[in-house]
């Protein structure tokens, strides 16, 4: 299945509107941008979004609550993060190499009128003598 855009729509009062469209102007953009903007913003913070005036952001930053949450992460967690994903890359590409090995293999079969010995028969045929190691 694709990847689809869906369509929302809702009613707002006149004030919210004009207040939407004077911020998509400040931001020279559509005002479907500026909602699609919130929405990925939303889906990204898994719903945990704020919409505040700037003069409350401004307080926030000397209170220390900063929003969204942020985390400091391990160099060694990023690292070994960008380690594995190299070795995906490197799995996928070996894998992609054994797909085109395991095709070329079925056109030579499919394509060659060659007899297939079975190693079994081979051993019935023997003249020589067998001998065993011990």
């Amino acid at each position: 299945m694709g990847n689809k855009n869906k369509t929302i729509s809702f009613r707002v009062n006149e004030d919210a509107f004009e207040t939407l469209r004077d911020i998509a102007e400040e931001r020279d953009i559509s005002l479907s941008a500026v909602f699609r903007d919130y929405v990925d913003t939303l889906v990204a913070h898994d719903g945990q979004v704020r919409v505040i005036p700037e003069a409350e952001l401004d307080s926030m930053g000397e209170s220390g609550d900063s929003f969204p949450p942020k985390i400091e992460v391990p160099k060694s967690f990023v690292r070994e993060h960008e380690r594995l994903e190299l070795e995906a890359d490197h799995l996928r590409e070996q894998l992609e190499e054994h797909k085109r090995y395991v095709n070329y293999l079925r056109e030579q079969l499919e394509d060659g009128d060659d007899e297939v010995i079975q190693l079994e028969e081979l051993d019935g045929e023997r003249d020589e003598p067998s001998f065993r190691l011990g």
